[in-house]
């Protein structure tokens, strides 16, 4: 803080000690509202008419003085509305106006009146300190424009900033459309455990702790799969849940390490069902925010029509590298990545180059949106084979921009080829994989249906769909540094 802010902060504390000095309570319990903000300016006219007395309250974000009179500005979620504050309408509560400071919260109570301007008014009667803000707001009012502090301190960006209330409100009904697009088809949602004795689902670092309780080592979840694949055994059909995860991992404008992911799992559907219900799920909510089917990201534009663009994974990949990847050992793949200028980490699988040179040769460069299909069966251990080859998975993942929105398998439910699956990657000390999942073995051996399965990183998909450019505009509270 500099000096003027550390001075104003002194007389805003100073204001304070005075107000309580005259037995004033600058923080009550509450306010009896009768109108929001917006109400009033909607229903100005009946108000008016009417000689209603409005109770109104809000952030004070401007204030005029003009010798024994005082124009504010009040904002509350709805709006913002204009007060004025006159010596002779309020007597001796007039001077309290001198304690009132840009950020305060006040509640007012006045008939409503428009000025010269044709502005909406209240001509307040009597007012009330709600909330007395020892800080000055950011940079006066004039908003917050550093993004390193609009990420660290996002409740000056929300009060400064009304494009960053309009997203969260935007995000809230993405989740709003999900649910009620799958409750609609028959989902329930359920939760699932966040701690778990055996992280799984996925490959990645996990996060460790310690229960006391049990005296016992627990990882934060990595994905959600494993404990819904559980309960389609039980015998639900139907399942998701929007939840946490969390990756003891790197942090950039794709990857947040707490993250927030649907999953969704159906009995007796493949990842061709899957495919169909996604389109309908992307269109819906692309219309729900955006009234059609057009969307820009980052200065690029596609438009979301059925059938989404199918393309396949193995022979795009062999389109532009001139050869099948999977013919190729680890070495010759390594040459492969070089040679396009990838730099790969000394111990990478032979999956993992295969997968890197996908995302470098290939996905990168999808704009509209598209499902690439048919997937390595060794960077998919979780999937079905394919049909008609036994070196791929049914599998899909959707694309846009160039980031990915969806991951889909036809869930292997074969409980011999799955445990053989998991002793593959741990042989290979495939980063990310600790041990198996006995209990999650045992619980395919009781019998699982045909299943497709789901999953979309919510963050992602909020980050496409509101056009912004890094996962941390779209996350309330990303993570950061610590400072210095």
């Amino acid at each position: 803080m500099g000096p003027e802010v550390l001075k104003e902060e002194e007389v805003r504390r100073e204001k304070l000690r005075k107000l309580r000095a005259k037995g004033l309570n600058p923080y009550p319990y509450r306010f009896d509202r009768s109108h929001t903000n917006g109400q009033i300016v909607e229903r100005f006219d009946d108000l008016e008419a009417q000689g209603t007395v409005v109770a109104a309250c809000g952030r004070v974000l401007a204030i005029r003085r003009h010798g024994k009179t005082m124009f504010a500005n009040i904002g509350d979620e709805s709006g913002k509305i204009q007060l004025y504050l006159r010596s002779d309408a309020l007597g001796e509560r007039f001077e309290l106006v001198d304690f009132v400071d840009i950020g305060d919260f006040l509640g007012v109570h006045g008939k409503v009146f428009k000025t010269k301007t044709g502005e909406s008014t209240i001509m307040v009667e009597d007012f009330v300190i709600l909330s007395k803000s020892l800080r000055p707001l950011p940079e006066k009012w004039h908003g917050l424009k550093d993004v390193e502090l609009r990420y660290r301190y996002r409740y000056l960006d929300l009060i400064a900033n009304e494009e960053t209330r309009a997203l969260f409100r935007q995000r809230t009904k993405i989740y709003n459309v999900i649910r009620a697009f799958l409750n609609e088809r028959g989902f329930i949602e359920v939760e699932t455990p966040i701690l778990q004795p055996v992280y799984g689902g996925a490959t990645a670092k996990p996060f460790k702790s310690y229960y006391q309780a049990l005296a016992s080592d627990v990882y934060l979840r990595i994905a959600d799969e494993l404990y819904l694949k559980r309960l389609i055994v039980g015998g639900y059909e139907k399942v998701y849940e929007i939840g946490r995860d969390f990756r003891n991992e790197g942090v950039d404008r794709f990857h947040n390490p707490e993250f927030t992911m649907l999953e969704a799992y159906e009995a007796y559907k493949d990842y061709n069902d899957v495919m169909a219900m996604v389109e309908d799920l992307l269109i819906l909510i692309t219309r729900e925010l955006h009234g059609g089917n057009h969307l820009v990201f980052q200065g690029q534009a596609a438009d979301l029509n059925k059938p989404f663009k199918r393309i396949y994974y193995i022979a795009e990949l062999e389109r532009v590298m001139g050869t099948d990847p999977l013919t190729l050992g680890r070495e010759a793949l390594r040459k492969q990545a070089e040679k396009f200028g990838l730099d790969l980490s000394a111990d990478m699988s032979k999956g993992k180059i295969i997968d890197k040179l996908f995302e470098e040769l290939v996905q990168k460069h999808i704009v509209e949106p598209t499902f690439v299909c048919d997937h390595p069966k060794l960077i998919s251990p979780l999937a079905k084979e394919h049909r008609q080859n036994k070196d791929l998975v049914e599998r899909f993942e959707l694309f846009a921009f160039g980031v990915e929105l969806a991951n889909a398998f036809s869930e292997l439910n074969d409980p011999v080829e799955q445990r053989r699956r998991f002793e593959e990657q741990l042989a290979e000390k495939e980063e990310g994989i600790g041990e198996i999942d006995e209990d999650f073995l045992l619980a395919l051996e009781h019998g699982m249906p045909p299943t497709g399965g789901l999953g979309i990183g919510i963050d992602r998909l909020c980050m496409v769909l509101l056009d912004k450019p890094s996962l941390r505009d779209v996350i309330a509270f990303p993570h950061l540094r610590p400072e210095v």
